[in-house]
């Protein structure tokens, strides 16, 4: 799986997470897009119709629940990760009712991130190959 033909959506309103994850992923070979807001992470993905989205939680103005729902609208079945400080699980016991199947917690190992979205791009490559195989 060439990470290239990949891309990312990294969705942070702290800026040392979004360039300490785009400077990793980017060297990996992914294609890498971020947002420091809820509102510029949807108006980047209609741009760029992310493979995966990390999203934090908790951002000021459209927070990462809100921000979920549009993103579901605008790229559906796009494996979502929410990055999430201790403490939230309200959030993200609300997050899961939502869909969300995957939350890391900061502060976060990245080779256990890095091992997920491998995981996660390989489980939905696999996902479109199927469909395209039954119809």
């Amino acid at each position: 799986m060439p990470a290239k033909a990949y891309s990312l959506l990294i969705v942070d309103d702290q800026a040392g997470v979004r360039r300490f994850l785009a400077e990793v992923f980017g060297e990996e070979g992914y294609h890498v897009e971020t947002a420091c807001s809820g509102a510029e992470a949807v108006n980047k993905a209609i741009a760029s119709r992310p493979s995966l989205v990390l999203l934090d939680i908790k951002m000021p103005g459209m927070n990462g629940l809100d921000t979920l729902e549009e993103l579901g609208k605008i790229v559906p079945g796009v494996p979502v990760v929410m990055m999430t400080a201790y403490g939230e699980l309200d959030i993200v016991t609300e997050a899961k009712r939502r869909g969300v199947k995957h939350y890391i917690n900061k502060p976060f190992d990245l080779n256990e991130v890095r091992c997920l979205v491998k995981e996660l791009l390989i489980t939905r490559e696999e996902r479109i190959f199927t469909r395209k195989e039954i119809g």
